[in-house]
């Protein structure tokens, strides 16, 4: 289980006085109590510690984004330096090629004809790929996919 890897882990990085490990894992650990108080369950399943990390990361990738444009590279860089340790817990992504492929599927299922339409596809995308990739990657996907 996720949980007890981060908990494993979370020991190591103590032992070999990893503070970056350790700040990224504690994050981790602080959004898996925050997941399972929302979910109202003590036993934090796979799942739900995978979209408690998927939103951290979203988080550390717009927090860098709004640093560098403000230059702090400083901040940005502690960002950059707990997405790493979270990318590590998370499935591999799914590649471009992949998710094209997936969405025309969903596309023809969903019997969408036009970007008009992308109000009907993305929430079957989201529910079907949330997992193996993010929203923001779903959207473009779809703009190309679907014509204006």
């Amino acid at each position: 289980m996720l949980v007890e890897k981060i908990n494993k882990d979370l020991i190591d990085a103590m032992k070999a006085k990893d503070e970056v490990g350790l700040r990224a894992i504690r994050a981790i650990k602080s959004a898996f109590l925050l997941a399972g108080t929302e979910t109202g369950t003590k036993e934090i399943s796979d799942e739900i510690a995978i979209k408690a990390m998927q939103k951290m990361a979203k988080q550390r990738k717009d927090s860098i984004e709004i640093f560098l444009k403000e230059n702090r590279t400083d901040l940005a860089q502690k960002e950059q330096e707990e997405l790493k340790v979270i990318e590590t817990y998370l499935p591999a992504a799914m590649g471009k090629d992949e998710l094209i492929i997936e969405l025309k599927k969903i596309i023809e299922a969903s019997g969408a004809t036009s970007m008009k339409e992308v109000g009907k596809v993305m929430p079957l995308a989201m529910k079907q790929l949330g997992g193996k990739t993010d929203g923001k990657s779903i959207n473009e996907a779809l703009r190309e996919l679907l014509p204006n």
